[in-house]
């Protein structure tokens, strides 16, 4: 990855997490709510994550390659239903989690595009 990718690649997911965070934050308390928000928000930074790397995708194959990095984080639904309702600290773990989870689902999708990988799901 050049520099100049990585920089692309840095402003895109930290942007995209931090929606996705600040999202999570608000609607802790919605099980679940949040995803209809921040699903949209993640297959934009695969698009834009793929636009970096040259490659041109379509909102269907983005949503299925963010579905089949995503499988990997399941832990996250378990931690909104658990902890989620308790105003406060759900909200503060629920943004953490829709934070971190959308960092590390870009990167590894940036990393796939770097390494011209094959996009299996």
């Amino acid at each position: 990855m050049t520099d100049s990718q990585k920089t692309k690649c840095h402003a895109i997911i930290h942007g995209a997490a931090t929606s996705a965070g600040a999202i999570g934050g608000g609607l802790a308390q919605l099980p679940m709510a949040d995803n209809f928000a921040i699903t949209p928000i993640q297959v934009a930074m695969v698009v834009a994550l793929g636009k970096v790397f040259g490659k041109s995708l379509s909102d269907g194959v983005a949503t299925g390659l963010l579905k089949a990095v995503t499988g990997r984080f399941i832990g996250r639904a378990a931690s909104q239903v658990l902890l989620g309702w308790i105003p406060g600290l759900g909200n503060t773990i629920n943004a953490s989690t829709a934070f971190a989870i959308t960092e590390r689902i870009g990167w590894k999708i940036a990393e796939k595009f770097d390494n011209d990988e094959s996009l299996d799901f």
